[in-house]
């Protein structure tokens, strides 16, 4: 061990700094979180280069003083709180006082303010904590603080930072949070010269709800209102026509501040599952007020986390507040015959509905009936004096889905193991029941053998029962045929014969600021599985053709859910959303456990199952197949005792 001694100021600095400032978003957090409590009425936050290489916050607050300046850069310095008993009943947004000097330590900060009243205003320049430079400037009133270089001086922790494009990812949900808690408030927010969110500031929640979110979660909201307990509880509920596959939209604040609540979030699932299905999460933004007194912010340096003196009493206002407000509106969705004509305000050239050789066959394939009426609807679209495709643009855009298919199959979409393919000539490998549960065997579905297995029956309408020799195989209906379509649908993108259906009238959806955002990012995954997606104006996208095969599934459900999924569990690779996709497709259309099938059925599934490559796991994992014999049988029987 070496001889204990103090850090130097730096040294302390850069390792506070670590548990404040994680990555851009951190500072952003912090920034506005100041802007907030000094009383701002409009706050502007401007970045580049996901915020890394740099950040602008701007607000029209009270200012700092400039005799306070230096001090605020200093660590624990605030004017929020004097003594540990103000932990205890913090009102405002920040109270840590470690927020400016974690920044300063590791970025290049200029700040400019002045305060109501001051003649003139102050500039200021630190740089990795060392003051760099002071005077007096005139400014307006209000402070902007300019970050630059993030980490510029801590070059391990800037390689653990994501793209620049998932950094604004993060800023983006942060602002929409900021917003969304405080209506009062005009919120700007610049990424890379675009403007992407920009709100009144009128204190209208559910006007923000429609900057943020879009018209059609807007149009499908439930107005909650609920007191008890000391607690206050107002804002708005998604009702079920706009559930989501994922958490991301479930918001609540308290007392202004967004955070996160396991108990608030059971309560509100716990009051939406009469009207969910399983694994769908509403939309909410609701607003507790709390006594300060009775929560405790300081539990985590980012502020997200609280502890309740009572957690039961707000887990049975919650759920009350929420059961109540859905308990009380009609939940039967709108279907509507016809499509509804929406007035638009903004107009640009819009891109033709579909192109001619969107459709790739495979050689030798003949167009079937289906295909043929299909692209006569399509050119009697093109038709259409609404739409005047160029020849050079439909080149262009069926170039472009064919680069991103080729793209994908350049980066090793491997749909099995290459080693394992057959020399060109000879028949497809049939794997055995016995090799599928380790035994070395005879191939089991070979033409000649197959009158020697027996099918006993069906168990429980879920698993199918196979007798051959000496061995009883036991057979998942559900598994097999989710394994079935899913090695279908690849075999078919191995061959690059993913197939589109067009819809008339197209899928018009308002997307998020974060939804747009990534679906630009993976725009050509989206190409290559068969979707046919265009900018609508605005944040408004037409979603004019989906993938053909999706066994029943719906394709607006289709499209969100792989949004959703990205958003949540960003894939490392191309392929992984593609093989997760289809994986998830081919559960919903398989036939289900608790289903009776004939013995016809049956016969057929199992001999399509056995001439796979792989028939001994679903998608997901689960076992298709599993074994018992004889063997194994008497003993339990006790005709064998050793």
């Amino acid at each position: 061990m070496g001889k204990i001694h103090l850090l130097d100021s730096d040294t302390i600095n850069q390792i506070a700094a670590g548990e404040v400032v994680e990555r851009p978003a951190s500072v952003v957090k912090e920034l506005v979180e100041n802007a907030v409590d000094a009383g701002a009425g409009a706050i502007t936050v401007e970045i580049r280069e996901g915020g890394i290489g740099f950040i602008r916050v701007t607000d029209n607050g009270g200012g700092i003083a400039g005799e306070d300046i230096p001090m605020a850069f200093s660590r624990h310095a605030t004017s929020k709180i004097a003594t540990a008993l103000d932990l205890f009943r913090v009102k405002s947004l920040g109270f840590r006082g470690e927020a400016l000097s974690s920044i300063a330590a590791v970025s290049m900060v200029e700040l400019v303010t002045k305060t109501r009243g001051e003649f003139t205003g102050s500039r200021y320049v630190i740089e990795g904590g060392q003051e760099k430079e002071r005077a007096e400037i005139g400014a307006p009133e209000g402070t902007t603080f300019l970050v630059r270089s993030l980490f510029y001086n801590t070059p391990a922790r800037r390689k653990f930072l994501k793209s620049s494009v998932t950094e604004a990812g993060y800023i983006s949900d942060l602002m929409q949070r900021f917003a969304t808690a405080h209506p009062e408030i005009a919120f700007k927010f610049i990424n890379n010269g675009k403007t992407l969110l920009q709100t009144s500031g009128n204190g209208n929640l559910k006007d923000c709800i429609y900057h943020i979110f879009g018209r059609d979660i807007a149009a499908a909201l439930v107005e909650a209102d609920g007191e008890g307990h000391g607690i206050r509880i107002t804002g708005f509920l998604g009702k079920p026509v706009i559930s989501r596959g994922n958490r991301n939209y479930e918001n609540y604040f308290i007392n202004g501040r967004y955070i996160r609540s396991n108990i608030i979030s059971k309560a509100m699932e716990e009051a939406y599952k009469p009207y969910l299905m399983q694994h769908k999460y509403p939309f909410t933004a609701l607003h507790l007020t709390i006594p300060a007194e009775n929560i405790d912010v300081n539990v985590h340096p980012t502020k997200l986390e609280v502890r309740f003196t009572n957690g039961e009493a707000v887990y049975q206002l919650v759920y009350q507040t929420v059961q109540e407000a859905l308990s009380k509106k009609n939940m039967i969705p709108d279907v509507l015959l016809t499509e509804e004509k929406k007035v638009r305000t903004v107009y640009q050239p819009t891109p033709e509905m579909f192109e001619h050789g969107r459709i790739t066959y495979s050689k030798g394939a003949v167009r079937d009936e289906a295909e043929r009426v299909r692209e006569e609807a399509i050119r009697e679209t093109l038709a259409s004096p609404l739409f005047s495709p160029k020849d050079s643009d439909l080149k262009e855009k069926t170039q472009r889905q064919q680069d991103a298919q080729e793209k994908l199959m350049r980066e090793e979409v491997v749909y099995g193991n290459p080693a394992d393919k057959e020399p060109e000539g000879e028949k497809p490998h049939q794997i055995s029941l016995f090799q599928a549960s380790g035994h070395n065997t005879e191939a089991f579905l070979k033409q000649k053998q197959e009158d020697h297995h027996h099918l006993i029956g069906q168990l429980f309408a879920t698993y199918w029962l196979v007798e051959f020799k000496e061995q009883l195989f036991i057979i998942d209906q559900h598994a097999a045929h989710e394994k079935i379509l899913y090695e279908r649908t690849l075999a078919r993108m191995g061959e690059k014969q993913v197939l589109s259906q067009m819809l008339t009238p197209p899928i018009i959806l308002e997307l998020s600021i974060r939804e747009e955002e990534t679906l630009q990012r993976y725009m050509g995954q989206f190409l290559s599985l068969g979707f046919e997606i265009e900018s609508f104006g605005g944040r408004e996208y037409a979603v004019r053709a989906v993938p053909q095969d999706l066994y029943g599934v719906d394709g607006r459900e289709l499209f969100l859910e792989m949004l959703d999924h990205l958003i949540t569990d960003p894939p490392t690779g191309a392929p992984d959303i593609i093989l997760e996709k289809i994986a998830s497709l081919s559960c919903k259309a398989a036939v289900k456990g608790n289903t009776k099938l004939s013995g016809v059925e049956a016969e057929a599934l199992i001999h399509e199952l056995l001439q796979l490559g792989n028939p001994f796991h679903c998608p997901h994992g689960r076992p298709v197949i599993v074994s018992i014999t004889k063997n194994e049988l008497e003993r339990k029987f006790k005709r064998i005792v050793n």
